[in-house]
């Protein structure tokens, strides 16, 4: 299954890549029997459903940019995108069992590059990043407003939503402005990736 992270990387990964995300895999599982990170009934699709929908982000985003994923979870888009790029991401979590979870995860696998904190996302205290990534934390109103203050002028948005995309998007659009696009998910017929950049209030006069 490995061969589906490469197609949608649309390049090939190397030996040693594959074998991290493979020892991920393995220690993702056998944290599964411990908490509930991922349902138990996708474990046997584990690189199709989550190691392939998190590695299609990859594509919107510049190669150098540093990443937030804020309610990382089991690591889902975050420590894929931490493995495969080498760039720098930041791994939010407010849950302590699965904040250590991610913590032993990142020394396990020698990922210097990731930073682990507990801390709900409208928590984190004021930074700039490249990227910034959510997966089933919030609607995308509720998420530019939990993230707004973790972004700079060039900051990318790589949100992966569900059906619900263009209602939320719609909804966001009242309270926010910027550069707004959904593409097709390309591991779910039904999903959507929002991109967004140049994300802002409103104006009181615009709202007017």
């Amino acid at each position: 299954m490995s061969d589906v992270v490469a197609e949608l990387l649309g390049r090939d990964v190397s030996r040693e890549t594959l074998a991290m995300l493979e020892r991920f895999a393995d220690f993702l599982i056998a944290e599964n029997q411990v908490q509930n990170l991922i349902s138990k009934s996708t474990e046997a699709d584990l690189w199709a459903r989550h190691f392939a929908d998190a590695a299609q982000l990859i594509g919107y985003a510049p190669e150098d940019a540093s990443w937030i994923d804020v309610g990382s979870g089991a690591g889902l888009p975050g420590l894929i995108i931490a493995i495969i790029t080498g760039a720098p991401v930041t791994l939010v979590e407010p849950r302590r069992l699965r904040a250590d979870f991610l913590k032993r995860a990142s020394a396990e696998l020698g990922l210097d590059n990731v930073t682990v904190l507990q801390a709900k996302g409208e928590a984190v205290p004021r930074a700039r990043y490249g990227v910034i990534t959510a997966r089933a934390v919030a609607s995308v109103d509720r998420l530019f407003a939990m993230t707004a203050h973790l972004s700079h002028g060039g900051t990318i948005w790589v949100l992966p939503k569900g059906r619900s995309a263009k209602w939320e998007l719609d909804e966001a659009r009242k309270s926010w402005q910027g550069a707004f696009r959904l593409e097709p998910s390309r591991t779910d017929p039904d999903a959507r990736i929002l991109i967004a950049s140049g994300v802002r209030r409103v104006s009181r006069a615009r709202g007017k």
